[in-house]
């Protein structure tokens, strides 16, 4: 099967990162993208959407009631939606939003007779025992439970089981897990994207001794759609790119905006002592976001490599360098305004985009 011109295509989430990436991609293929937003977000949505063929339908997917006849004459469905950050202020939205809403959307479209769901699940589901003895962890590995730190990640894994659940009693479901996507139109920014943006403000004093695997969100986005044509029925992809240390991608960073690279090593155990801290006083007794999040601090402590050798055999996948997935990132910041007035001309002039894809 394939998206052809004239589809229409839902895609949830699409006024996030991920999905309106995964919106482009359609529209560069001719369809009309559906899609479903939150309440309150539309405007932000028609802003975020400029150029693409679409219709916007407002919709809670939590609320199975909201996403009556959003799958009408929808071919395909690419559920994107999801709660993600490292501090919840109430925990229970990220099971509403990530488990019910899952749930509600793949039956949806499944009862609409949409031909396929490509689900947008999460590397965190993924178990990292392999990375501990050097190695990479692919969709084969399974988590400990005990290990899926956070309600992200704990919402997600439940959320996976939901699909795959729905998936064994026959919708056609197919499962994709992106990795640490750096890219243009990370607006809000994403804990991955904050990183790249913490450095051009000169808020990362050190690094830790981890591993990211960093993928552009526009190959993502590719990765996703093929994941829908090619893929089989409720298997995994792991979506990603290179696998790179903490120190490596700083100094990218470094090379690329013209600003110093911090050179301090952190401990890893300074880190998790600084976040237990900043958890137990602020998030706990405060109700407000530590400034060191738990979660974020417990990630890097584990090296997060990952293999996508599955896409790439069966889905035809590629993606590109983590320079140009840095270099578009940096330019999209300075664009909008993202970073500090005075940072922002210490940046030297004519910071390189890649022009790929």
């Amino acid at each position: 099967m394939a998206v052809i011109p004239g589809d229409r295509v839902v895609v949830t989430g699409a006024a996030g990162f991920i999905g309106s990436a995964i919106a482009r991609a359609l529209s560069s293929r001719g369809a009309t993208v559906v899609a479903i937003v939150e309440p309150g977000t539309e405007a932000q949505a028609t802003d975020v959407l400029d150029g693409v063929s679409t219709d916007i339908v407002t919709a809670d997917i939590s609320d199975a009631a909201s996403l009556e006849g959003a799958f009408a004459g929808a071919r395909f469905c690419f559920h994107v939606a999801a709660r993600y950050a490292f501090w919840p202020k109430d925990p229970d939205l990220y099971y509403r939003a990530n488990v019910e809403g899952s749930r509600n959307v793949v039956a949806a479209a499944w009862r609409s007779g949409v031909e396929r769901i490509c689900y947008t699940s999460s590397v965190a589901t993924i178990g990292l025992q392999a990375t501990l003895q050097g190695g990479t962890a692919s969709e084969d590995d399974y988590a400990h439970v005990e290990h899926l730190f956070g309600n992200y990640k704990r919402s997600k894994y439940v959320a996976e089981h939901e699909v795959l659940r729905l998936g064994a009693q026959g919708a056609p479901v197919v499962l994709a897990h992106p990795t640490f996507p750096v890219g243009p139109g990370d607006r809000r920014p994403t804990p991955t994207g904050k990183l790249v943006l913490d450095f051009l403000n000169g808020k990362v004093p050190g690094y830790v001794d981890t591993t990211l695997n960093v993928v552009h969100v526009d190959d993502l986005a590719e990765g996703h759609v093929l994941a829908l044509e090619r893929g089989r029925q409720g298997v995994s992809y792991v979506l990603g790119g290179e696998n790179v240390s903490m120190q490596s991608l700083l100094a990218q960073l470094a090379e690329l905006s013209g600003l110093r690279a911090p050179t301090l090593r952190v401990p890893s155990a300074v880190t998790l002592a600084a976040a237990f801290a900043s958890d137990a006083i602020e998030a706990r007794l405060l109700r407000r976001e530590p400034h060191v999040p738990l979660e974020g601090a417990r990630m890097g402590a584990t090296h997060m490599r990952f293999d996508d050798a599955r896409a790439r055999e069966e889905l035809g996948y590629a993606s590109r360098p983590t320079r140009d997935a840095l270099a578009d990132a940096i330019a999209f910041f300075l664009e909008h305004g993202y970073v500090a007035a005075r940072r922002a001309g210490a940046i030297r002039a004519g910071v390189p985009s890649s022009t790929a894809g």
